[in-house]
């Protein structure tokens, strides 16, 4: 098909590198907005070829056929979204705006397309007189339910207006994340007196030196970036300090260029009036048909159910560490700039640990090395280095995947762990192509995990916190269900599956950290190769639960928030911060500090696809805590458990129900009470 835009054609078909790798030298700014429009009419042109046909409606001539007709297109989308996260400088942000409402247009158009309808309830109705696999049936009931959802069935002003709110939306949402972004880079506390940063171990001076150093500064430099913010809030002793830099933090994106307010308001109320459209009673209903969950009255049971049991003991919690304040010198109320500060010198007291004592068992490249290891000892697999492999930034690494006993080619494998002016906070992983059928044929999966790290300085490299090393194992939990996916088709493959059980795999992982076989496989001193000490280990073990009622309670707190604004119409809600006050009521143990807000950098679920899916988090910890026991029970490397979890879980996608993958993982249906267990609460 001739190009009717001046884009390079090769950045709707860009796995031309080696293992078929993204050629990123295609990813040029300029023809983001001129491959993807090409690659839309490329899409519509074999729609309308599907639909002129004169046999009868099919899974090959039809469902296949839309799994195929966008390929070109999710090729250069994928690519520009990925990016978006990990290069979004201002050019970025402006093509993303011109991007939003022409992507949704097409997306939506192809939705309320009542002639591409006609056909997929054709092979719907007659799916029994086709003999289609288990994960055949998944793809056509996934599509069926889609165009169901998304409106295909309303009048055409009511269609009207879908496409409205649908483009609407795809702009707030890009502002959202532009506004949150900046916020956090707009703010820098600015030191030049070393006395004010008194109690900052060395490898955050170091860091915050080098910072002020990379902008031209003398002293000091502190950010809203977590591998500064952290630290600082956990050590500092100036206390007038850590209210500045929490205050900064906590009222990000609430006020002044870069104010969330309006736009978060405005994302639920269309997303209410959306559902309404559609036949729902709110948006949290319309999302949670597709869930483990199933309804909002689920998840509010759900977590009412683990603040009963929570609370209790967090308010216990939460006493012994204002008692520890006061004993230690505070004067006057405990504050949220003073619970990290004092919590950690309550765990040195406790457990005589702290970070800093762990880092220099947590050097980056030795923790690398220790996911690779767990994957071979669990699933088989090889990570081999490949220099030969393109990358967008010259920070990332990158990886061949294969099979240990076969050399077979399983992945390619993108890691990017340190913080950028141009990349989100947070912690996550992603993929350049999905496993799946792509050009033909099945293909292998890029897949990439994009963190916040702490940076190496010019006398260290870089150390990790423990809580990094958690991050690293939750995200490559996530990278090995997109690189182990052995399905058929993209929709349906690696991690899309519910959102309520997109975090099992990532969460189980985390629990390898605790065990002493596991850490002594990469914890040793990056000065002496040092194991680290079995009383380390044992004091890690001891401290997994400490403060973890406290911890669970912020989980529902956030939870509740991410429902309150989707099971509601918020349209005469005048203060985000007395809606907030009011729906998170039950789970504050601490009164909020005025002109304080959580929602409005609340990127998860008002610029990512958490919204009435938060939940997920703890609801997947129960999964995780009843899948890690039958690990425990046999062993935490035993093959025949990773073999269980491999091909029940890891691999199959979202080609079956998620409860009937776990019963064939366990043998049965989660125990709630195993999460309990895990965090002592019961």
């Amino acid at each position: 098909m001739a190009s009717k835009y001046a884009s390079s054609p090769s950045l709707l078909h860009p796995y031309t590198g080696p293992q078929g790798s993204v050629d990123f030298s295609v990813a040029q700014k300029a023809d983001y907005v001129p491959a993807i429009k090409e690659g839309i009419e490329n899409a519509k042109a074999k729609v309308e070829a599907m639909i002129a046909q004169s046999g009868e409606p099919n899974f090959a001539n039809t469902i296949l056929a839309l799994e195929q007709a966008s390929e070109e297109l999710e090729a250069a989308q994928t690519i520009f979204h990925t990016l978006m996260g990990t290069e979004a400088d201002e050019d970025f942000h402006k093509i993303a705006q011109e991007l939003a409402p022409i992507e949704s247009k097409f997306s939506t158009d192809m939705m309320l397309d009542e002639r591409i309808f006609a056909r997929v309830k054709k092979v719907y109705d007659g799916r029994k007189n086709e003999k289609l696999s288990v994960e055949q049936l998944m793809l056509l009931d996934k599509t069926y339910k889609g165009f169901v959802r998304n409106g295909v069935a309303l009048g055409n002003a009511q269609k009207d207006e879908l496409r409205k709110i649908n483009e609407e939306l795809s702009l707030l949402g890009a502002k959202f994340a532009e506004n949150a972004l900046k916020a956090t880079n707009a703010f820098e506390l600015h030191i030049t007196d070393g006395e004010d940063l008194k109690g900052l171990p060395e490898s955050a001076l170091e860091a915050a030196s080098e910072t002020a150093k990379e902008r031209g500064k003398d002293g000091y430099v502190i950010t809203l970036q977590m591998p500064s913010y952290i630290p600082f809030l956990t050590y500092c002793e100036n206390r007038v300090l850590r209210e500045k830099v929490w205050r900064a933090a906590s009222t990000r994106a609430g006020a002044g260029d870069f104010d969330n307010r309006p736009i978060l308001k405005r994302i639920a109320v269309l997303r209410h009036q959306r559902a309404k459209l559609l036949g729902y009673p709110s948006h949290s209903s319309f999302v949670l048909e597709l869930r483990m969950a199933k309804d909002p009255q689920a998840v509010f049971t759900f977590l009412e159910r683990i603040l009963q049991a929570a609370k209790p003991r967090a308010l216990e919690e939460l006493q012994e560490l204002k008692d520890f304040a006061r004993r230690h010198g505070l004067a006057g109320d405990l504050k949220p700039w003073d619970t990290a500060f004092y919590s950690e010198k309550l765990k040195q007291e406790k457990y005589q640990l702290d970070d800093e004592m762990l880092r220099p068992y947590f050097k980056l490249e030795n923790v690398i090395d220790g996911v690779f290891e767990h994957a071979r000892r669990l699933y088989g697999l090889k990570f081999v280095p490949r220099t030969d492999v393109p990358v967008y930034h010259p920070e990332v690494k990158a990886y061949e995947v294969r099979r240990e006993a076969t050399d077979e080619f399983v992945s390619l494998f993108y890691a990017d762990f340190h913080p950028r002016a141009t990349k989100r906070g947070g912690a996550w992983m992603t993929s350049f192509r999905e496993q799946g059928l792509y050009d033909g044929k099945v293909q292998r999966p890029l897949i990439a995990i994009v963190c916040n790290f702490t940076k190496s300085t010019p006398t260290k490299p870089s150390l990790l916190s423990f809580d990094e090393v958690l991050t690293m194992f939750h995200e490559f939990g996530h990278a090995l269900h997109g690189m182990l996916s052995m399905c058929q088709y993209r929709s349906v493959s690696g991690t899309n599956v519910f959102w309520d059980f997109v975090e099992l795999p990532s969460q189980i992982f985390e629990n390898w950290v605790y065990e002493k076989e596991s850490l002594d496989l990469f914890a040793k001193h990056y000065e002496t190769g040092e194991l680290i000490p079995q009383e380390y280990i044992d004091r890690i073990r001891e401290s997994a639960r400490f403060q973890s009622a406290m911890a669970c309670v912020r989980q529902v707190s956030l939870g509740t928030l991410d429902m309150a604004w989707h099971t509601q119409d918020v349209d005469t809600v005048a203060d985000v911060e007395e809606f907030e006050t009011k729906a998170t009521a039950e789970a504050q143990l601490m009164p909020r500090e005025p002109g304080t807000l959580t929602s409005t950098a609340f990127s998860h679920i008002f610029a990512g696809g958490y919204s009435s899916g938060y939940y997920s988090y703890k609801w997947a910890e129960v999964l995780d805590a009843d899948a890690f026991e039958f690990f425990k029970e046999r062993g935490i490397f035993n093959a025949d458990v990773a073999k269980l979890f491999r091909e029940n879980v890891l691999e199959r996608g979202g080609t079956e129900d998620p409860m009937e993958l776990y019963k064939k993982f366990r043998g049965r249906e989660p125990d709630p009470k195993a999460l309990l267990r895990r965090d002592g609460l019961v």
